[in-house]
């Protein structure tokens, strides 16, 4: 996935206009949230359902993993054989320029080294509070894990619409702007998500979701602008990135294990800072890559 990510990113966000980069990017998302929206309603259903039955073991994942690889296989036999168009990077105008050389240079671009962190912050907290969500949810209403995944299903499908309507509104918004709105917002939800109890403090946490629709296209569209020649291994550095949702979902678990959900929360609550940080003044770089 993240081989797929390297090469598909950097080339929606050339098919046109580097303004509009965001709101391209955001709508390839938005159309691959319809996955993640039924995924958790397909994984109720097909696994877990299953699983807590007596005796159910590993059985009980094996034809619905064949049947997600022969989907996968069947989209890789569809690429393969459908045209695409060859395009060539280009340039942004601003101020100084960076010119091909050992290749050191790409950590030169300020925007893109506060993007990868930016990026490993955001995957790591959409991932984090979209893994703990069933749990949380659970503990919260106290219903069972199968129940709560409904409620799962809904956080990710508030990323499919946030997604749809980013991709209109990225048209005309400074996607900086948006990205600094939106992580503000996220960080509001989760106080008061940890400060409440019931209904309110599960659709706070719901609503993160809406927030982290347009985040990643926005980070990374900022990360890789002007980089010129060097966007392709940029999207390499910014996919690697992703590795936060490894980390950081599995911090929170340790938090959750020896603290309180309120003080695991507080992790996903950093992660949103950065991007407020980035959103703000991180993304700025007065260099551009020369051909």
């Amino acid at each position: 996935i993240v081989l797929l990510q390297v090469a598909a990113n950097p080339y929606i966000t050339i098919l046109g206009p580097a303004r509009t980069a965001s709101s391209r990017l955001t709508l390839i998302q938005g159309v691959g949230s319809v996955g993640t929206t039924v995924a958790p309603l397909f994984g109720a259903y097909f696994i877990l359902s299953p699983l807590q039955q007596a005796q159910a073991g590993s059985e009980a994942v094996r034809y619905p993993y064949l049947g997600i690889g022969l989907v996968l296989l069947l989209i890789a036999l569809v690429l393969y054989f459908l045209p695409l168009p060859t395009l060539h990077t280009r340039q942004d105008n601003k101020t100084g320029t960076v010119r091909s050389g050992n290749g050191r240079e790409i950590f030169w671009f300020r925007n893109l080294n506060f993007g990868a962190g930016a990026i490993f912050a955001y995957v790591g907290a959409e991932v984090a509070i979209g893994t703990f969500l069933t749990n949380y949810i659970a503990d919260l209403l106290a219903i069972s894990e199968g129940d709560s995944n409904a409620y799962v299903s809904l956080y990710w499908g508030s990323m499919m619409v946030g997604r749809i309507l980013g991709y209109f509104g990225l048209k005309v918004a400074k996607p900086q702007a948006v990205l600094t709105g939106c992580a503000l917002a996220a960080m509001l939800l989760i106080v008061v998500s940890v400060s409440s109890d019931g209904m309110l403090a599960v659709w706070s946490m719901i609503a993160v979701g809406l927030c982290n629709s347009v985040m990643f296209a926005i980070i990374f569209s900022l990360s890789v602008r002007g980089l010129g020649r060097f966007t392709t291994r940029a999207s390499g550095i910014l996919s690697t990135a992703i590795a936060g949702g490894a980390l950081i979902s599995f911090c929170q678990g340790v938090l959750i294990d020896h603290y309180s959900w309120a003080v695991a929360f507080l992790l996903p609550l950093v992660c949103y800072a950065y991007i407020l940080f980035y959103g703000l003044n991180g993304y700025k770089s007065k260099l551009t890559a020369v051909e």
